[in-house]
């Protein structure tokens, strides 16, 4: 099964490449993270033991692959939410190939939305790749869904600095928060939630 996963990562990989080099129209686009950022949520789920992962931003469900292998072989489960049809119906024909269905809820759904209804702390890592526009206004239910000592990952957080600036600030200014800034695929911001 391995090597068949590693076959359609490639493929998704391509796919995503390719539909982004022609189409011009944002919500027609992929945007799929770079592989070095999928083999790092990789390890950032099995170092941290993240049983319970959230993304928002599922696109054709390429980085979900990556963190549901990671999260199936510790035993975990992730949530991925993704407001576009079109992107939720390619993420679930994607994770029926790649054998990690049943380690996957899909939801068809607004991420903003769906933090306010989830319970407080009842994720152990959160990856964002979604509307950055969103992140000040969702910060308040990220942080109270996100358990004590929890990850969370921001995806591009240098291609999109300056977009990310008021988000970073704000985590910057929270003495609860510890954050760096790795250098991988278009940056990961990564912070971890303490108590104050």
């Amino acid at each position: 099964m391995a090597s068949d996963l590693q076959a359609l990562k490639d493929e998704l990989a391509r796919f995503g490449s390719a539909n982004d080099a022609r189409e011009s129209a944002r919500d027609r686009r992929m945007l799929n993270i770079t592989p070095d950022t999928g083999a790092l949520l990789a390890v950032l789920v099995r170092a941290t033991g993240a049983r319970r992962v959230l993304e928002i931003g599922t696109s054709n469900g390429y980085s979900t692959v990556w963190l549901a292998e990671a999260a199936a072989a510790i035993g975990g489960h992730v949530t991925t939410v993704e407001l576009a049809a079109d992107k939720v119906a390619l993420a679930q024909a994607t994770l029926a190939r790649s054998g990690l269905a049943a380690s996957v809820d899909v939801v068809h759904g607004d991420g903003g939305a769906w933090l306010t209804q989830a319970a407080s702390a009842s994720v152990d890592l959160v990856f964002l790749d979604s509307a950055r526009d969103a992140y000040v206004r969702w910060w308040p239910a990220l942080r109270r869904v996100l358990r004590h000592g929890g990850l969370l990952v921001v995806d591009n957080a240098l291609s999109h600095a300056d977009e990310l600036a008021p988000f970073t600030a704000l985590l910057a200014a929270d003495p609860a928060i510890t954050c760096s800034v790795v250098p991988v695929g278009n940056g990961k911001l990564l912070a971890v939630c303490g108590a104050a």
